[in-house]
């Protein structure tokens, strides 16, 4: 009978994959069917405006990073073209006029 049951709701205990609106992406507490959800970057769900701002602040924070170390990479790229360039325009180039049979 309990097989029959399971096979009625249609899910079993083993298989079951929660659904993203379950619960709070930061503190994971469970998500009513009747309170408010906060909603951010398209489908990351959070149970009050404070958990989403606690994720907004710490996404801007690695976001201010990740272009502060890549700023970085930028400038020593630069260098090393710039040092490149230099060392090329000290070569001695002939010029002149050549025959080729």
């Amino acid at each position: 009978m309990r097989s029959a049951a399971l096979y009625y709701t249609g899910c079993e205990d083993d298989h079951y994959q929660p659904h993203f609106l379950d619960s709070c992406f930061l503190c994971h507490r469970t998500l009513g069917h009747n309170s408010d959800i906060f909603m951010y970057r398209g489908n990351t769900p959070f149970c009050s405006q404070e958990c989403r701002q606690e994720q907004i602040e710490m996404d801007e924070a690695n976001e201010k990073k990740w272009k502060i170390s890549s700023s970085k990479k930028s400038t020593s790229a630069r260098k090393t073209t710039d040092s490149a360039k230099e060392s090329d325009t000290k070569k001695a180039v002939r010029t002149g006029t050549v025959a080729v049979s």
